[in-house]
Protein backbone atom coordinates (compact mmCIF):
# COMPACT_ATOMS: atom_id res chain seq x y z
CA UNK A 1 0.00 0.00 0.00
CA UNK A 2 1.37 3.41 -0.88
CA UNK A 3 2.14 5.81 1.96
CA UNK A 4 -0.38 8.42 0.73
CA UNK A 5 -3.19 5.82 0.55
CA UNK A 6 -2.33 4.57 4.04
CA UNK A 7 -2.50 8.09 5.51
CA UNK A 8 -5.83 8.70 3.78
CA UNK A 9 -7.24 5.43 5.13
CA UNK A 10 -5.96 6.19 8.62
CA UNK A 11 -7.49 9.66 8.51
CA UNK A 12 -10.83 8.18 7.45
CA UNK A 13 -10.71 5.67 10.30
CA UNK A 14 -10.03 8.45 12.79
CA UNK A 15 -13.19 10.17 11.60
CA UNK A 16 -15.41 7.11 12.09
CA UNK A 17 -16.19 7.69 15.81
CA UNK A 18 -17.15 11.29 15.08
CA UNK A 19 -19.49 10.25 12.28
CA UNK A 20 -21.00 7.52 14.42
CA UNK A 21 -21.52 10.00 17.24
CA UNK A 22 -23.29 12.37 14.86
CA UNK A 23 -25.63 9.58 13.77
CA UNK A 24 -26.47 8.80 17.41
CA UNK A 25 -27.75 12.33 18.01
CA UNK A 26 -31.27 11.38 17.01
CA UNK A 27 -33.80 14.17 16.61
CA UNK A 28 -36.92 13.32 18.68
CA UNK A 29 -40.05 12.70 16.64
CA UNK A 30 -43.43 13.65 18.10
CA UNK A 31 -46.51 11.95 16.72
CA UNK A 32 -49.59 14.17 16.84
CA UNK A 33 -53.00 12.47 16.61
CA UNK A 34 -56.10 14.67 16.40
CA UNK A 35 -59.82 14.56 15.79
CA UNK A 36 -60.96 16.92 13.06
CA UNK A 37 -62.98 19.51 14.99
CA UNK A 38 -63.34 23.25 15.48
CA UNK A 39 -60.32 24.69 17.24
CA UNK A 40 -57.86 22.28 15.64
CA UNK A 41 -55.89 25.02 13.88
CA UNK A 42 -55.59 26.96 17.13
CA UNK A 43 -54.30 23.90 18.97
CA UNK A 44 -51.73 23.02 16.32
CA UNK A 45 -50.45 26.60 16.07
CA UNK A 46 -50.26 27.25 19.81
CA UNK A 47 -48.74 23.89 20.68
CA UNK A 48 -45.88 24.36 18.20
CA UNK A 49 -45.37 27.95 19.37
CA UNK A 50 -45.15 26.77 22.97
CA UNK A 51 -42.70 24.02 22.01
CA UNK A 52 -40.58 26.64 20.24
CA UNK A 53 -40.59 28.78 23.39
CA UNK A 54 -39.19 25.76 25.24
CA UNK A 55 -36.32 25.58 22.76
CA UNK A 56 -37.64 23.03 20.25
CA UNK A 57 -37.07 24.19 16.69
CA UNK A 58 -38.94 22.18 14.08
CA UNK A 59 -36.55 20.53 11.64
CA UNK A 60 -33.57 21.18 13.91
CA UNK A 61 -34.07 19.45 17.25
CA UNK A 62 -37.67 18.23 16.92
CA UNK A 63 -39.79 16.59 14.22
CA UNK A 64 -43.57 16.18 14.02
CA UNK A 65 -45.66 13.46 12.40
CA UNK A 66 -49.19 14.91 12.20
CA UNK A 67 -52.24 12.67 11.70
CA UNK A 68 -55.92 13.72 11.59
CA UNK A 69 -58.97 11.46 11.45
CA UNK A 70 -60.47 13.98 8.97
CA UNK A 71 -63.83 13.82 10.66
CA UNK A 72 -64.03 10.01 10.81
CA UNK A 73 -63.45 8.85 14.37
CA UNK A 74 -63.24 5.25 13.19
CA UNK A 75 -59.90 6.08 11.50
CA UNK A 76 -58.20 7.02 14.77
CA UNK A 77 -57.07 3.47 15.61
CA UNK A 78 -55.35 2.93 12.27
CA UNK A 79 -53.65 6.32 12.49
CA UNK A 80 -52.41 5.58 16.01
CA UNK A 81 -51.00 2.25 14.81
CA UNK A 82 -49.26 4.08 11.97
CA UNK A 83 -47.54 6.44 14.39
CA UNK A 84 -46.42 3.49 16.51
CA UNK A 85 -44.99 1.78 13.42
CA UNK A 86 -42.95 4.93 12.74
CA UNK A 87 -41.38 4.46 16.19
CA UNK A 88 -42.12 8.02 17.28
CA UNK A 89 -40.66 9.08 20.62
CA UNK A 90 -43.91 10.45 22.02
CA UNK A 91 -47.55 10.88 20.94
CA UNK A 92 -49.59 14.02 21.62
CA UNK A 93 -53.36 13.59 21.36
CA UNK A 94 -56.18 16.10 20.94
CA UNK A 95 -59.71 15.01 21.99
CA UNK A 96 -60.77 11.80 23.71
CA UNK A 97 -61.05 9.40 20.70
CA UNK A 98 -57.46 10.22 19.73
CA UNK A 99 -56.22 9.55 23.28
CA UNK A 100 -58.06 6.23 23.48
CA UNK A 101 -56.75 5.13 20.10
CA UNK A 102 -53.18 5.99 21.08
CA UNK A 103 -53.46 4.16 24.39
CA UNK A 104 -54.82 1.05 22.65
CA UNK A 105 -51.97 1.16 20.14
CA UNK A 106 -49.04 1.27 22.58
CA UNK A 107 -48.12 0.64 26.19
CA UNK A 108 -44.54 1.77 25.71
CA UNK A 109 -44.52 5.09 23.84
CA UNK A 110 -45.34 8.04 26.16
CA UNK A 111 -48.65 9.78 25.43
CA UNK A 112 -49.50 13.37 26.37
CA UNK A 113 -53.15 14.44 26.25
CA UNK A 114 -53.36 18.05 25.07
CA UNK A 115 -57.14 18.01 25.55
CA UNK A 116 -59.46 15.20 26.56
CA UNK A 117 -62.71 14.55 28.37
CA UNK A 118 -62.81 12.92 31.80
CA UNK A 119 -59.70 10.68 31.59
CA UNK A 120 -60.75 8.47 34.50
CA UNK A 121 -64.30 7.88 33.27
CA UNK A 122 -62.91 7.12 29.82
CA UNK A 123 -60.41 4.59 31.15
CA UNK A 124 -57.35 6.55 30.09
CA UNK A 125 -55.69 6.79 33.51
CA UNK A 126 -56.09 5.12 36.88
CA UNK A 127 -56.11 8.37 38.80
CA UNK A 128 -55.31 12.03 38.23
CA UNK A 129 -52.56 12.20 40.85
CA UNK A 130 -50.85 8.94 39.81
CA UNK A 131 -51.94 8.13 36.27
CA UNK A 132 -49.61 5.13 35.95
CA UNK A 133 -48.81 3.55 32.61
CA UNK A 134 -47.64 5.61 29.66
CA UNK A 135 -50.23 8.41 29.52
CA UNK A 136 -50.64 11.79 31.20
CA UNK A 137 -51.37 15.40 30.27
CA UNK A 138 -54.34 17.72 30.42
CA UNK A 139 -57.95 16.96 31.23
CA UNK A 140 -60.31 19.36 29.49
CA UNK A 141 -62.97 19.17 32.19
CA UNK A 142 -63.47 19.20 35.89
CA UNK A 143 -66.49 18.03 37.84
CA UNK A 144 -68.12 21.48 37.86
CA UNK A 145 -68.00 22.19 34.13
CA UNK A 146 -71.25 20.54 32.99
CA UNK A 147 -73.15 21.83 35.99
CA UNK A 148 -71.87 25.34 35.42
CA UNK A 149 -73.23 25.34 31.86
CA UNK A 150 -76.69 24.40 33.15
CA UNK A 151 -76.47 27.20 35.75
CA UNK A 152 -75.59 29.71 33.03
CA UNK A 153 -78.58 28.63 30.99
CA UNK A 154 -80.82 29.19 34.00
CA UNK A 155 -79.29 32.63 34.50
CA UNK A 156 -79.75 33.48 30.82
CA UNK A 157 -83.26 31.97 30.76
CA UNK A 158 -84.77 32.17 34.28
CA UNK A 159 -87.86 30.14 33.26
CA UNK A 160 -85.86 27.31 31.67
CA UNK A 161 -86.95 23.89 32.90
CA UNK A 162 -85.79 21.47 30.15
CA UNK A 163 -82.40 21.29 28.46
CA UNK A 164 -81.21 18.77 25.85
CA UNK A 165 -77.64 17.47 25.63
CA UNK A 166 -76.68 16.89 21.99
CA UNK A 167 -74.12 14.07 21.89
CA UNK A 168 -72.18 12.01 19.37
CA UNK A 169 -72.63 8.24 19.57
CA UNK A 170 -69.13 7.34 18.36
CA UNK A 171 -67.38 9.54 20.89
CA UNK A 172 -66.47 7.84 24.20
CA UNK A 173 -66.74 11.18 26.00
CA UNK A 174 -70.50 11.28 25.36
CA UNK A 175 -71.40 9.26 28.47
CA UNK A 176 -69.42 11.29 31.06
CA UNK A 177 -70.40 14.50 29.21
CA UNK A 178 -74.09 13.66 29.67
CA UNK A 179 -73.56 12.60 33.28
CA UNK A 180 -71.97 15.97 34.10
CA UNK A 181 -74.92 17.83 32.62
CA UNK A 182 -77.48 15.59 34.34
CA UNK A 183 -75.82 16.21 37.70
CA UNK A 184 -75.93 19.96 37.07
CA UNK A 185 -79.59 19.82 36.08
CA UNK A 186 -80.54 17.76 39.12
CA UNK A 187 -78.89 20.29 41.42
CA UNK A 188 -81.07 23.19 40.24
CA UNK A 189 -84.24 21.43 39.12
CA UNK A 190 -83.77 21.39 35.34
CA UNK A 191 -84.76 18.26 33.44
CA UNK A 192 -82.02 17.02 31.10
CA UNK A 193 -82.85 15.15 27.90
CA UNK A 194 -80.43 13.54 25.47
CA UNK A 195 -80.34 13.63 21.69
CA UNK A 196 -77.65 11.34 20.26
CA UNK A 197 -76.57 11.37 16.63
CA UNK A 198 -74.70 8.57 14.87
CA UNK A 199 -73.06 10.74 12.23
CA UNK A 200 -72.52 14.40 11.45
CA UNK A 201 -75.05 14.09 8.63
CA UNK A 202 -77.74 13.58 11.30
CA UNK A 203 -77.15 17.01 12.81
CA UNK A 204 -79.89 18.85 10.96
CA UNK A 205 -82.51 16.17 11.60
CA UNK A 206 -81.60 16.30 15.30
CA UNK A 207 -82.40 20.01 15.42
CA UNK A 208 -85.59 19.43 13.44
CA UNK A 209 -86.66 16.90 16.07
CA UNK A 210 -85.78 19.32 18.86
CA UNK A 211 -87.91 22.00 17.24
CA UNK A 212 -90.92 19.74 17.75
CA UNK A 213 -89.99 19.07 21.38
CA UNK A 214 -89.07 22.72 22.05
CA UNK A 215 -86.43 22.41 24.78
CA UNK A 216 -85.47 25.67 26.45
CA UNK A 217 -81.85 25.20 25.39
CA UNK A 218 -79.35 22.69 24.06
CA UNK A 219 -75.81 21.93 25.21
CA UNK A 220 -73.67 20.82 22.26
CA UNK A 221 -70.87 18.28 22.67
CA UNK A 222 -67.52 19.87 21.72
CA UNK A 223 -66.59 17.28 19.07
CA UNK A 224 -69.61 18.14 16.91
CA UNK A 225 -69.15 20.69 14.09
CA UNK A 226 -69.37 23.94 16.01
CA UNK A 227 -70.35 26.35 13.26
CA UNK A 228 -72.91 24.03 11.70
CA UNK A 229 -74.51 23.34 15.08
CA UNK A 230 -74.53 27.04 15.96
CA UNK A 231 -76.15 27.97 12.62
CA UNK A 232 -78.81 25.28 12.99
CA UNK A 233 -79.58 26.42 16.52
CA UNK A 234 -80.31 29.93 15.23
CA UNK A 235 -82.33 28.58 12.31
CA UNK A 236 -84.51 26.52 14.64
CA UNK A 237 -84.50 29.26 17.32
CA UNK A 238 -83.06 27.11 20.09
CA UNK A 239 -80.51 28.76 22.43
CA UNK A 240 -77.32 26.68 22.25
CA UNK A 241 -74.39 26.47 24.66
CA UNK A 242 -71.17 24.45 24.64
CA UNK A 243 -68.29 23.56 26.92
CA UNK A 244 -65.89 24.43 24.10
CA UNK A 245 -64.59 27.94 23.45
CA UNK A 246 -64.83 28.01 19.61
CA UNK A 247 -68.59 27.35 19.76
CA UNK A 248 -69.59 30.88 20.79
CA UNK A 249 -66.90 32.37 18.55
CA UNK A 250 -68.50 30.60 15.58
CA UNK A 251 -72.06 31.67 16.28
CA UNK A 252 -73.28 29.75 19.33
CA UNK A 253 -75.08 31.74 22.00
CA UNK A 254 -72.66 31.02 24.79
CA UNK A 255 -69.67 28.90 25.76
CA UNK A 256 -68.15 28.16 29.13
CA UNK A 257 -64.88 26.33 28.73
CA UNK A 258 -61.30 25.97 29.88
CA UNK A 259 -58.83 28.55 28.60
CA UNK A 260 -57.47 26.53 25.69
CA UNK A 261 -54.24 28.49 25.31
CA UNK A 262 -53.27 27.53 28.87
CA UNK A 263 -54.00 23.82 28.27
CA UNK A 264 -51.85 23.73 25.13
CA UNK A 265 -49.01 25.53 26.89
CA UNK A 266 -49.05 22.97 29.69
CA UNK A 267 -49.17 20.10 27.20
CA UNK A 268 -45.93 21.37 25.68
CA UNK A 269 -44.38 21.52 29.16
CA UNK A 270 -45.33 17.86 29.71
CA UNK A 271 -43.72 16.88 26.40
CA UNK A 272 -40.56 18.71 27.41
CA UNK A 273 -40.41 16.94 30.77
CA UNK A 274 -40.84 13.51 29.23
CA UNK A 275 -38.24 14.13 26.52
CA UNK A 276 -35.86 15.04 29.35
CA UNK A 277 -36.46 11.76 31.15
CA UNK A 278 -39.62 12.05 33.24
CA UNK A 279 -41.99 9.07 33.27
CA UNK A 280 -45.55 9.91 32.16
CA UNK A 281 -47.07 7.70 34.84
CA UNK A 282 -45.40 9.85 37.51
CA UNK A 283 -46.72 13.16 36.15
CA UNK A 284 -50.18 14.04 37.56
CA UNK A 285 -52.93 14.74 35.06
CA UNK A 286 -53.83 18.42 35.33
CA UNK A 287 -57.39 19.70 35.43
CA UNK A 288 -58.17 23.18 34.13
CA UNK A 289 -58.25 26.00 36.63
CA UNK A 290 -58.82 28.86 34.18
CA UNK A 291 -62.20 29.16 32.46
CA UNK A 292 -63.67 31.63 29.99
CA UNK A 293 -67.27 32.68 29.53
CA UNK A 294 -68.01 33.92 26.01
CA UNK A 295 -71.37 35.41 25.00
CA UNK A 296 -72.33 36.06 21.41
CA UNK A 297 -74.63 39.11 21.42
CA UNK A 298 -75.29 38.88 17.69
CA UNK A 299 -76.77 35.43 18.26
CA UNK A 300 -78.69 36.62 21.32
CA UNK A 301 -80.37 39.28 19.17
CA UNK A 302 -81.16 36.70 16.46
CA UNK A 303 -82.89 34.63 19.14
CA UNK A 304 -84.68 37.71 20.55
CA UNK A 305 -83.02 37.18 23.93
CA UNK A 306 -82.20 39.82 26.50
CA UNK A 307 -78.93 38.96 28.20
CA UNK A 308 -78.97 39.86 31.92
CA UNK A 309 -76.48 42.65 32.72
CA UNK A 310 -75.04 40.54 35.56
CA UNK A 311 -74.13 37.82 33.07
CA UNK A 312 -72.60 40.28 30.61
CA UNK A 313 -70.51 41.78 33.38
CA UNK A 314 -68.96 38.38 34.15
CA UNK A 315 -68.22 37.46 30.53
CA UNK A 316 -64.55 37.23 29.58
CA UNK A 317 -65.46 38.02 25.99
CA UNK A 318 -68.57 39.51 24.38
CA UNK A 319 -68.98 39.10 20.63
CA UNK A 320 -70.93 41.98 19.11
Amino acid sequence: MKRREFITLLGGAAAWPVAAGAQQRKVPTIGVLVVEASGLEQFWRLFRENMAELGYVEGHNIRYEFRSDQGQISRASALAAELVSLNVDLIVTWFTPAAQAAKAATRDIPIVMALTGDPIANGLVESLSRPGGNITGMSGVNVQLGGKCVELIREMLPLAHRVVALTQAANPFSKPFLEQIEAGGSAIGIVIGNKTISSIEDLESAFADMEKERPDAVIVQPSLPNKRAADLAVTYQIPAVSTFQPFAEQGGLMSYAPAMAYLYRRAAVYVDKILKGAKPGDLPVEQPTQFELIINMKTARALALTVPPSLLARADKVIE
